[in-house]
């Protein structure tokens, strides 16, 4: 006999609609779905952080994956996959987080078209202001090329490889082997000096464990023209709050907590004149529509080795005119500025005129470096236009915390033809290039570069070249070498060579540069309370002490190794040809040095570990 069929299903205004059978205790299980969904929402903004701002993308999606895990957990607790007899009931509780789903969608769909580049090419060429009425000559200091006490020999990786050598002193603090140096470091300018400040890390999630209870005791300082590097043992306090943290000590989260509407840039690590240790958190906006137009109207500065987070904060226009906030040297990110520059160059004729035209349409170059100028830090970058990627039109200077602009009409080869120009002197040791500056030498915009051996893992720059920004592919017009003072003297021959005549006296710029070097310049950092480093006296043949730092060159195909000792600033040279144990020596080793010679840099005979 065939079973007997019913249809619970009824007919209403001629059509067929399902019968909805509530479950058991629907009102306690309907309970149970909201509790479970706020819990899933708690958990959903503790791991995301989104602002509570309807500029923000991530808003977005928290609201649609809470009102996503009710359907979710309605579905789960009426048991509906197993009893298909309560799906219609399963789709009738769903019907308003599905609203709710579908009016985010909507507002993202609109935000979007009103914030587009098609309807506001104008609005986004405007968002950064760019002075074209400028003198290279004038803006770019001669005299700071030719001393090159402003001008940073490292990059981001070089940078953290010397640093990296810099903690070994840890070890002494009862710390050996408990943290490494961040990735992540900040160029700033420290009493009229470049350089990069790195904030340490945990060395693994077991060293989280044992350390966060006390923080992070310090940071490292590099100092971009002199290639060295020191860590600061903070005496105030350790840094409690982290982007190197976990769980209520994570700087994001507790900004989070304190400012729940801001939308924030990625938070960088600076200090001030006294050392003190800060985080500088921009407030971004979105300035054109609901999406679009990005910019900073703010930031919170958050003092970092304070354990009850202090933080404070202030406008754009009070960091740009209270002077006892001109210590902060980085509010608008490189990226940012980048961003912001190519809307400037690719809109400024229109939307259509960016596609079919494309009159005075230009571009940044594909990288960007920093210059020290103002005691401010400017992002550097290269401008082209948007149908050659083989020359200049000019280049930019962008400040990162006034985002004051300026474009200077200097025409010649990109920064990355002057990269390869650099590398084909030296391909026999296959160095790498870091992304050049611009120098004014003599008058001549120059490109500076520092080669780096990458091969050996190490990133430590061997030698340095400087290569003519208008000749850059004619090789007469470059130079590259080991010393910095040379290899700028070589430069000066090849445009004496060439026709082009500069004022510049080679004796005197290594004079300059020697005393850069050593800490006798202006530019040294002393104070009062810090004397700068006098070069190590020559009393004896024979010296003791711990490796303060250590570096290695190739010259003359031989792997030569230079040795600082914490009691001076003079180094010991050796090849590792004539002492091997050199090889395996690390920052904090204590040594003993037989030497001879006199003045910063000494032949050694022997080093010994002891």
């Amino acid at each position: 006999m065939d079973p007997i069929k019913v249809d619970f299903s009824k007919k209403e205004s001629g059509r067929q609609s399902e019968i909805v059978i509530p479950p058991e205790k629907a009102g306690l299980k309907i309970a149970i779905c909201l509790i479970l969904t706020v819990i899933t929402g708690a958990v959903a903004y503790y791991v995301m952080l989104p602002a509570i701002n309807f500029k923000s993308y991530d808003l977005y999606l928290f609201i649609g994956i809470t009102a996503l895990s009710y359907i979710v957990w309605n579905a789960l607790i009426t048991k509906a996959i197993a009893k298909p007899e309560y799906m219609p009931y399963v789709k009738k509780r769903a019907i308003v987080p599905g609203i709710i789903i579908g009016v985010l969608v909507l507002a993202l769909v609109v935000g979007y078209v009103v914030s587009s580049q098609f309807f506001r090419a104008k609005s986004y060429s405007r968002i950064i202001d760019v002075e074209t009425d400028t003198s290279f000559s004038d803006d770019l200091n001669e005299e700071d090329a030719e001393s090159f006490s402003s001008i940073p020999r490292l990059d981001a990786e070089s940078a953290y490889q010397v640093a990296s050598r810099a903690i070994g002193s840890l070890g002494e603090m009862g710390y050996v082997s408990q943290f490494t140096v961040a990735a992540e470091n900040t160029q700033i300018n420290y009493r009229e000096t470049p350089v990069r400040v790195a904030p340490l890390q945990y060395a693994s999630i077991i060293k989280w464990l044992y350390n966060t209870r006390e923080g992070f005791p310090g940071y490292v300082i590099i100092d971009m023209a002199n290639e060295n590097a020191e860590f600061v043992e903070l005496e105030g306090g350790n840094i409690r709050y982290s982007p190197y943290e976990h769980f209520n000590k994570l700087l994001q989260r507790k900004l989070r907590f304190e400012y729940p509407t801001y939308l924030f840039a990625e938070a960088t690590f600076e200090i001030d004149d006294e050392g003190n240790p800060y985080w500088i958190c921009a407030r971004l906006d979105k300035t054109i529509g609901l999406f679009g137009g990005t910019d900073v109207i703010g930031a919170v500065v958050v003092k970092a080795n304070s354990a009850d987070f202090e933080s404070s904060y202030y406008t754009i226009e009070q960091i740009n005119n209270d002077a006892e906030l001109q210590w902060i040297d980085r509010i608008y990110s490189a990226d940012l500025l980048v961003e912001q520059y190519n809307y400037y160059g690719k809109y400024s004729g229109g939307f259509w005129n960016s596609i079919l035209g494309q009159k005075n349409v230009v571009r940044t170059t594909s990288g960007y470096n920093y210059i020290a100028k103002d005691d401010d830090v400017w992002m550097y970058t290269g401008i082209t236009s948007v149908t050659s990627d083989q020359s200049i039109t000019g280049f930019a200077l962008v400040n990162q915390r006034t985002k004051e602009a300026k474009f200077y009409s200097v025409t010649g080869g990109t920064e990355n033809s002057a990269q390869l120009a650099a590398e084909g002197r030296v391909k026999d040791l296959g160095y790498t290039a870091t992304f050049p500056l611009l120098l004014n030498i003599g008058g001549e915009p120059t490109y500076f570069l520092s080669l780096k051996d990458v091969s050996s893992g190490s990133n430590i720059v061997q030698q340095y070249a400087l290569i003519n920004v208008k000749q850059y592919n004619n090789n007469k017009m470059g130079a590259n070498g080991n010393d910095l003072a040379k290899c700028l003297a070589a430069y000066i021959e090849a445009l004496s060579s060439s026709g082009i005549k500069v004022d510049i006296d080679p004796e005197e710029v290594a004079r300059q540069i020697s005393e850069n070097e050593n800490g006798n310049g202006e530019n040294s950092g002393e104070t009062e309370n810090q004397p700068a480093v006098q070069p190590e006296p020559v009393s004896s043949d024979t010296v003791t002490g711990k490796i303060a730092d250590i570096r290695s060159a190739v010259i003359g195909g031989e792997s030569v190794y230079y040795v600082k000792l914490d009691s001076g600033s003079a180094y010991y040279s050796i090849k590792a040809s004539d002492n091997q144990a050199v090889v395996i020596l690390n920052v904090g080793d204590t040594v003993t040095i037989k030497f001879e010679g006199s003045g910063s840099i000494l032949t050694a005979k022997s080093i010994t570990k002891n």
